[in-house]
Protein backbone atom coordinates (compact mmCIF):
# COMPACT_ATOMS: atom_id res chain seq x y z
CA UNK A 1 0.00 0.00 0.00
CA UNK A 2 1.21 3.52 -0.80
CA UNK A 3 -0.22 6.50 1.06
CA UNK A 4 -0.04 10.26 0.58
CA UNK A 5 -0.12 12.21 3.86
CA UNK A 6 -1.34 15.78 3.36
CA UNK A 7 -0.63 17.54 6.66
CA UNK A 8 0.81 21.00 7.37
CA UNK A 9 2.10 20.20 10.87
CA UNK A 10 5.64 18.97 10.07
CA UNK A 11 6.20 17.01 13.27
CA UNK A 12 2.89 15.19 12.97
CA UNK A 13 3.39 14.51 9.27
CA UNK A 14 6.87 13.10 9.85
CA UNK A 15 5.68 10.98 12.77
CA UNK A 16 2.87 9.54 10.65
CA UNK A 17 5.20 8.88 7.73
CA UNK A 18 7.79 7.12 9.91
CA UNK A 19 5.14 5.15 11.78
CA UNK A 20 3.49 3.93 8.58
CA UNK A 21 6.83 2.84 7.19
CA UNK A 22 7.26 0.66 10.27
CA UNK A 23 3.94 -0.94 9.29
CA UNK A 24 5.28 -1.70 5.79
CA UNK A 25 3.18 1.10 4.30
CA UNK A 26 5.05 3.40 1.92
CA UNK A 27 4.18 7.03 2.67
CA UNK A 28 4.94 10.41 1.11
CA UNK A 29 4.24 13.78 2.72
CA UNK A 30 2.81 16.99 1.31
CA UNK A 31 2.68 20.06 3.53
CA UNK A 32 0.15 22.06 1.50
CA UNK A 33 -2.42 21.75 -1.24
CA UNK A 34 -0.06 22.65 -4.08
CA UNK A 35 2.48 20.02 -3.03
CA UNK A 36 -0.30 17.45 -2.70
CA UNK A 37 -1.61 18.11 -6.20
CA UNK A 38 1.91 17.93 -7.60
CA UNK A 39 2.58 14.54 -5.99
CA UNK A 40 -0.81 13.26 -7.10
CA UNK A 41 0.02 14.21 -10.67
CA UNK A 42 3.18 12.10 -10.80
CA UNK A 43 2.60 9.20 -8.37
CA UNK A 44 -0.05 6.52 -7.95
CA UNK A 45 -1.40 6.28 -4.41
CA UNK A 46 -3.87 3.89 -2.83
CA UNK A 47 -5.09 6.27 -0.13
CA UNK A 48 -4.73 9.95 0.77
CA UNK A 49 -4.69 10.88 4.46
CA UNK A 50 -5.97 14.39 4.00
CA UNK A 51 -6.05 17.25 6.51
CA UNK A 52 -8.84 19.61 5.46
CA UNK A 53 -7.20 22.73 6.92
CA UNK A 54 -4.01 23.16 4.89
CA UNK A 55 -2.36 26.13 3.11
CA UNK A 56 -2.88 26.70 -0.60
CA UNK A 57 -5.68 24.73 -2.19
CA UNK A 58 -7.68 23.44 0.77
CA UNK A 59 -8.05 19.82 1.70
CA UNK A 60 -11.55 19.97 0.29
CA UNK A 61 -10.18 21.13 -3.08
CA UNK A 62 -7.60 18.35 -3.05
CA UNK A 63 -10.36 15.84 -2.29
CA UNK A 64 -12.41 17.14 -5.21
CA UNK A 65 -9.39 16.78 -7.50
CA UNK A 66 -8.87 13.18 -6.36
CA UNK A 67 -12.50 12.28 -6.96
CA UNK A 68 -12.54 14.05 -10.35
CA UNK A 69 -9.43 12.13 -11.38
CA UNK A 70 -11.41 8.88 -11.24
CA UNK A 71 -8.50 6.81 -9.95
CA UNK A 72 -10.55 5.18 -7.21
CA UNK A 73 -8.06 6.37 -4.62
CA UNK A 74 -9.33 6.17 -1.06
CA UNK A 75 -9.60 9.35 1.02
CA UNK A 76 -9.32 9.45 4.80
CA UNK A 77 -10.07 12.92 6.17
CA UNK A 78 -7.86 13.87 9.12
CA UNK A 79 -8.97 16.99 10.98
CA UNK A 80 -9.68 18.62 14.32
CA UNK A 81 -13.25 19.44 13.24
CA UNK A 82 -15.44 16.88 14.95
CA UNK A 83 -18.97 18.25 14.50
CA UNK A 84 -21.43 16.05 12.69
CA UNK A 85 -21.93 18.72 10.00
CA UNK A 86 -18.18 18.79 9.37
CA UNK A 87 -18.07 15.04 9.00
CA UNK A 88 -21.12 15.04 6.74
CA UNK A 89 -19.59 17.64 4.43
CA UNK A 90 -16.39 15.60 4.26
CA UNK A 91 -18.26 12.50 3.17
CA UNK A 92 -20.23 14.55 0.64
CA UNK A 93 -16.94 15.61 -0.92
CA UNK A 94 -16.13 11.97 -1.53
CA UNK A 95 -14.07 10.95 1.49
CA UNK A 96 -14.30 7.30 2.55
CA UNK A 97 -13.47 7.70 6.21
CA UNK A 98 -13.01 10.42 8.81
CA UNK A 99 -10.65 10.56 11.79
CA UNK A 100 -10.58 13.47 14.22
CA UNK A 101 -7.52 14.76 16.06
CA UNK A 102 -6.19 13.71 18.48
CA UNK A 103 -6.20 10.05 17.53
CA UNK A 104 -4.36 6.84 18.29
CA UNK A 105 -1.86 5.90 15.60
CA UNK A 106 -2.96 2.27 15.76
CA UNK A 107 -6.49 3.31 14.88
CA UNK A 108 -5.20 5.13 11.81
CA UNK A 109 -3.36 2.00 10.65
CA UNK A 110 -6.44 -0.16 11.16
CA UNK A 111 -8.61 2.30 9.25
CA UNK A 112 -6.12 2.46 6.39
CA UNK A 113 -5.96 -1.29 6.05
CA UNK A 114 -9.73 -1.61 6.23
CA UNK A 115 -10.12 1.13 3.63
CA UNK A 116 -7.59 -0.52 1.34
CA UNK A 117 -9.51 -3.78 1.61
CA UNK A 118 -12.83 -2.08 0.84
CA UNK A 119 -11.41 -0.38 -2.24
CA UNK A 120 -11.54 -3.74 -4.01
CA UNK A 121 -14.01 -6.02 -2.27
CA UNK A 122 -13.09 -8.82 -4.64
CA UNK A 123 -9.74 -9.25 -2.97
CA UNK A 124 -9.85 -11.54 0.08
CA UNK A 125 -8.25 -10.07 3.22
CA UNK A 126 -5.92 -13.10 3.33
CA UNK A 127 -4.32 -14.00 0.01
CA UNK A 128 -3.16 -17.48 -0.91
CA UNK A 129 -1.05 -18.39 -3.92
CA UNK A 130 1.50 -21.09 -4.75
CA UNK A 131 1.50 -22.44 -1.20
CA UNK A 132 1.89 -18.96 0.27
CA UNK A 133 -0.59 -17.50 2.74
CA UNK A 134 -0.22 -13.73 3.22
CA UNK A 135 -2.22 -11.95 5.91
CA UNK A 136 -1.74 -8.16 5.48
CA UNK A 137 -3.56 -7.31 8.71
CA UNK A 138 -1.47 -9.54 10.95
CA UNK A 139 1.56 -9.12 8.69
CA UNK A 140 2.09 -12.88 8.72
CA UNK A 141 3.35 -15.12 5.96
CA UNK A 142 3.16 -18.90 5.83
CA UNK A 143 4.55 -21.23 3.21
CA UNK A 144 2.96 -24.67 3.14
CA UNK A 145 1.91 -24.09 6.76
CA UNK A 146 5.37 -22.96 7.88
CA UNK A 147 5.67 -19.46 9.34
CA UNK A 148 8.17 -17.27 7.50
CA UNK A 149 9.64 -14.24 9.26
CA UNK A 150 10.11 -11.30 6.88
CA UNK A 151 11.42 -7.77 7.18
CA UNK A 152 8.95 -4.94 6.59
CA UNK A 153 10.25 -4.28 3.10
CA UNK A 154 10.26 -7.95 2.15
CA UNK A 155 6.64 -8.23 3.30
CA UNK A 156 5.65 -5.15 1.29
CA UNK A 157 7.25 -6.60 -1.87
CA UNK A 158 5.66 -10.02 -1.36
CA UNK A 159 2.25 -8.41 -0.82
CA UNK A 160 2.47 -6.69 -4.21
CA UNK A 161 3.63 -9.87 -5.97
CA UNK A 162 0.91 -12.05 -4.46
CA UNK A 163 -1.76 -9.46 -5.24
CA UNK A 164 -0.75 -9.73 -8.93
CA UNK A 165 -1.97 -13.37 -8.80
CA UNK A 166 0.83 -14.75 -10.95
CA UNK A 167 1.11 -11.73 -13.22
CA UNK A 168 4.48 -10.15 -13.88
CA UNK A 169 5.33 -7.11 -11.77
CA UNK A 170 8.12 -4.88 -13.05
CA UNK A 171 10.93 -3.64 -10.85
CA UNK A 172 9.67 -0.12 -11.50
CA UNK A 173 6.21 -1.01 -10.20
CA UNK A 174 7.66 -2.69 -7.11
CA UNK A 175 9.75 0.40 -6.46
CA UNK A 176 6.65 2.57 -6.79
CA UNK A 177 4.40 0.41 -4.63
CA UNK A 178 6.75 -0.68 -1.85
CA UNK A 179 9.09 2.29 -1.54
CA UNK A 180 8.42 6.03 -1.28
CA UNK A 181 9.17 9.02 -3.50
CA UNK A 182 12.75 9.30 -2.23
CA UNK A 183 13.71 5.90 -3.65
CA UNK A 184 16.41 6.15 -6.33
CA UNK A 185 14.93 4.80 -9.59
CA UNK A 186 18.38 3.50 -10.51
CA UNK A 187 18.88 1.64 -7.25
CA UNK A 188 19.31 -2.11 -7.08
CA UNK A 189 17.22 -2.23 -3.90
CA UNK A 190 14.44 -4.16 -5.64
CA UNK A 191 16.77 -6.85 -6.92
CA UNK A 192 18.46 -7.19 -3.53
CA UNK A 193 15.13 -7.31 -1.65
CA UNK A 194 13.62 -9.88 -4.02
CA UNK A 195 16.74 -12.04 -3.75
CA UNK A 196 16.61 -11.94 0.05
CA UNK A 197 12.87 -12.60 0.02
CA UNK A 198 13.32 -15.60 -2.25
CA UNK A 199 15.84 -17.07 0.19
CA UNK A 200 13.58 -16.41 3.19
CA UNK A 201 10.72 -18.27 1.51
CA UNK A 202 13.05 -21.18 0.78
CA UNK A 203 13.34 -23.78 -1.95
CA UNK A 204 11.87 -24.66 -4.31
CA UNK A 205 11.73 -21.01 -5.39
CA UNK A 206 8.29 -19.47 -5.90
CA UNK A 207 9.48 -16.06 -7.10
CA UNK A 208 10.47 -16.27 -10.73
CA UNK A 209 12.51 -13.67 -12.58
CA UNK A 210 11.19 -12.83 -16.03
CA UNK A 211 14.27 -11.55 -17.81
CA UNK A 212 13.99 -7.92 -18.86
CA UNK A 213 10.43 -7.67 -17.54
CA UNK A 214 10.15 -8.24 -13.79
CA UNK A 215 9.07 -10.83 -11.24
CA UNK A 216 6.11 -13.09 -10.59
CA UNK A 217 4.88 -15.72 -8.16
CA UNK A 218 4.60 -19.14 -9.72
CA UNK A 219 3.97 -22.66 -8.53
CA UNK A 220 7.20 -24.29 -7.45
CA UNK A 221 8.70 -26.47 -10.15
CA UNK A 222 6.53 -25.04 -12.92
CA UNK A 223 8.17 -24.16 -16.23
Amino acid sequence: MRVLIVEDEPLLAEALRDGLRLEAIAADVAGDGDAALELLSVNAYDIAVLDRDIPGPSGDEVARAIVAGGSGMGILMLTAADRLDDKASGFELGSDDYLTKPFEFRELVLRLRALDRRRDHRRPPVRELAGLRVDPFRREVFRDGRYVALTRKQFAVLEVLVAAEGGVVSAEELLERAWDEHADPFTNAVRITVSALRKRLGEPWVIATVAGVGYRIEEAGRD
